[in-house]
């Protein structure tokens, strides 16, 4: 009997995939469990239109990253720390003050998206990247002076 998985199932298939499984099984558990729906003609066109309408709007969340990527590598973002001897700064610059001057500037971004191999020590302009949409990543300069 064909099925279309309203969830996953571990080990049968994904949601939104339409398997073949025994009739026994789909009656007496995934039917039961809401698990999955019979794949008639009209809960089959329901999935093509709803994968339809998710590729649609993940295509239009690529384009808004996109965009946004943009207005990201335009701006420049300053931060001051106290510094020592040689441009070396006590302590160091992390995601969270880099999140919080970009809020500041009017651009949310989760200090979590920002990928910093290391904290940053030393005075400078340093290139940092931040993941804005899983296929897209903004590199940004972080600009530290001295306080």
């Amino acid at each position: 009997m064909k099925v279309i998985f309203n969830q996953d199932v571990k080990g049968k298939g994904k949601k939104g995939e339409m398997k073949d499984v025994s009739e026994g099984y789909a009656r007496n558990y995934l039917f039961k469990h809401n698990l999955a729906v019979e794949a008639t003609a009209g809960n089959v066109k329901n999935l093509k239109a709803k994968q339809e309408s998710d590729e649609k709007k993940a295509q239009q969340e690529l384009e808004d990253a996109k965009k946004f990527k943009e207005q990201l590598e335009n701006t420049k973002v300053t931060v001051t720390a106290k510094a020592g001897e040689a441009g070396r700064l006590f302590g160091a610059v992390s995601t969270k003050q880099i999140a919080e001057q970009l809020k500041d500037m009017g651009m949310k971004v989760d200090k979590r998206k920002i990928e910093l191999d290391q904290p940053i020590r030393t005075l400078g302009v340093t290139k940092t990247p931040i993941k804005v949409h899983k296929e897209v990543t903004a590199v940004v300069d972080v600009h530290v002076v001295e306080e």
